[in-house]
């Protein structure tokens, strides 16, 4: 009985109405059991369907789910070679943590993860990711490189501007950059990265990179972000942007990013990095742990660092437990 509950939910995809007759003969199962599916829908996968009798059954909102096919047919040749394996689950505690698990010859460099909901998405600093069914992308990639970690610090930096790309690519505007790794559009979070990195001192190294970006985020699921946010939907020319082929142009972007990044590192792409940089030649605020130091922000440097300048100097300032806020003036 559970095998029927993808292909049911695949029915009611569309947001149209389906009767309980039509969907019973499609599945070949009778009508209670159509209902006791439609009830584990809404329990485990957190989905607002609408019944009315004489009418049957519809979702809230249409759902374009995820589809390999579909994805890998909108990629870029490259990036169909740079990306040999591809899973999606339906619902997964976090995607970066399923790629963590996995044992590392069961990964090839490259190896993509994607849900259409996570039970315990996280954030930076430990924070939840909220993640509801199809509603955002929720991607990991597992990446190897020869340098060692400490070389690695820039990598979410250029993954981040690999985003910027993607969303300018899909003609989205106004999107930039909030260091270390957060995409923001008008101050407000539209994505955010994670970088995990494992290895020896002096390398390989190997990366789980994962990525949230909200793309139809529901007031209701929304009340527990503890900051301004923005979804995908609320911008102009996004409602339109379809999720596989958005997922396709993230990969694209990301994958060969990642790859450039082995020769490059973060050196070439410092200058791109700050002309999206939203909060350059601002004043700031670093918080790192109680300490806190304030300056102007004056971009970032080839390690990934930011630089701060205050009475002292510029000083570069790396990630980790470093929050960056900008300084409210008064008059």
């Amino acid at each position: 009985m559970m095998a029927k509950k993808p292909q049911l939910l695949h029915l009611l995809a569309d947001g149209q109405w389906h009767s309980g007759q039509e969907m019973a003969g499609h599945l070949g199962i009778s009508r209670a059991a159509v209902w006791k599916q439609l009830e584990l829908l809404k329990e485990q996968l957190g989905l607002e369907i609408h019944a009315v009798r004489g009418r049957g059954y519809r979702l809230a909102r249409p759902l374009e789910l995820l589809d390999e096919a579909a994805i890998r047919s909108s990629m870029t040749e490259r990036g169909r070679q740079l990306v040999p394996a591809m899973e999606i689950h339906d619902t997964i505690a976090s995607t970066s943590s399923h790629l963590m698990s996995r044992p590392v010859d069961t990964l090839s460099c490259g190896h993509a993860c994607l849900a259409e909901r996570q039970t315990a998405g996280r954030g930076r600093r430990g924070r939840h990711w909220v993640s509801p069914f199809a509603g955002s992308v929720y991607l990991s990639l597992y990446w190897r490189y020869s340098l060692s970690p400490a070389e690695l610090s820039g990598v979410s930096l250029a993954a981040g501007l690999a985003v910027v790309r993607a969303l300018e690519q899909l003609g989205i505007p106004g999107v930039g950059l909030k260091w270390p790794n957060d995409v923001l559009h008008e101050q407000r979070k539209l994505a955010g990265l994670l970088l995990e990195v494992s290895g020896e001192q002096s390398g390989p190294s190997r990366v789980v990179l994962g990525l949230g970006l909200n793309v139809s985020l529901p007031a209701s699921e929304a009340h527990s972000i503890d900051q301004p946010w923005v979804d995908l939907d609320s911008l102009p020319g996004g409602r339109d942007v379809s999720r596989n082929h958005l997922v396709a142009v993230l990969l694209d972007n990301l994958v060969a990013i990642l790859s450039d990044f082995e020769s490059g590192g973060l050196v070439h792409l410092v200058d791109e990095w700050r002309r999206h940089d939203l909060y350059d030649g601002q004043r700031i605020r670093l918080q790192m742990g109680e300490r806190k130091v304030e300056g102007i922000h004056r971009g970032i440097d080839p390690s990934g660092a930011l630089l701060l300048e205050t009475a002292d100097g510029i000083h570069a300032h790396h990630g980790g437990e470093v929050s960056l806020r900008p300084v409210e003036r008064s008059d």
